[in-house]
């Protein structure tokens, strides 16, 4: 069986690259807006408590030192920063215990950001390769089967003897169970309690990695 997993949230908490990168952007701007960097990092985390989108637009003109050049910065220093981010010990341990197994990973984003992350996490060792959907074009990002496919080319496999273990249930699996390919979604991160329809749900859900094992392989190679 080919086992190709997601990243974020799957395995390793994607809000520790978000506050990775508030870190680097608040010493970065502190001696440009004459604020100290720990007050622009709690504010950077109370906008993102209120929503996601413009975090950093937000809090420059909520202190009044709003300049769009600044956003520009910001963005820039969040999204080349080295993170410091950790795989779930359940990952790792998972990563390790599948070696027997060709192992791939599946991630969508900005392409520098994910490889900044793949390299933090060092996971290179654990598996052939990282396919980043963003650098095969955005109509290639999931639920684009595309690099599944390639996978599947390259592993000279069928799609039933593929699985992918992810975490978002709007996009991970909707495009590639038509296909055949087998699908497990671990209920770790934001969206452990999203619950859509069977179009989008996985076959076997699991509540952690820990529960990823050759005896629950077998059980979907039947």
């Amino acid at each position: 069986m080919v086992i190709v997993f997601d990243l974020d949230d799957t395995l390793y908490e994607e809000l520790t690259f978000v506050f990775s990168g508030f870190k680097a952007v608040s010493i970065d701007l502190s001696p440009l807006i004459g604020i100290h960097s720990e007050l622009i990092y709690e504010g950077l985390k109370k906008e993102l408590e209120i929503k996601r989108e413009k975090v950093f637009d937000r809090f420059l003109q909520k202190v009044g030192k709003y300049r769009q050049e600044l956003v520009k910065r910001a963005l820039s220093v969040y999204r080349s920063h080295s993170p410091t981010i950790h795989l779930y010990p359940t990952a790792e341990a998972c990563l390790k215990r599948l070696q027997q197994h060709p192992l791939y990973i599946v991630t969508d984003g900005n392409k520098l950001v994910q490889k900044s992350k793949f390299l933090a996490l060092k996971l290179a060792p654990f598996v052939k390769r990282c396919f980043f959907t963003y650098a095969h074009g955005l109509h290639r990002s999931k639920p684009s089967p595309y690099c599944f496919e390639k996978i599947c080319r390259l592993e000279k496999v069928s799609p039933s003897r593929v699985v992918y273990i992810a975490d978002n249930p709007n996009k991970d699996f909707v495009g590639i169970k038509p296909l055949g390919f087998q699908t497990i979604r671990v209920l770790t991160g934001p969206y452990s309690n999203v619950f859509i329809d069977e179009a989008h749900e996985a076959e076997v859900q699991i509540h952690s990695l820990n529960e990823l094992d050759d005896k629950l392989l077998k059980r979907l190679e039947m």
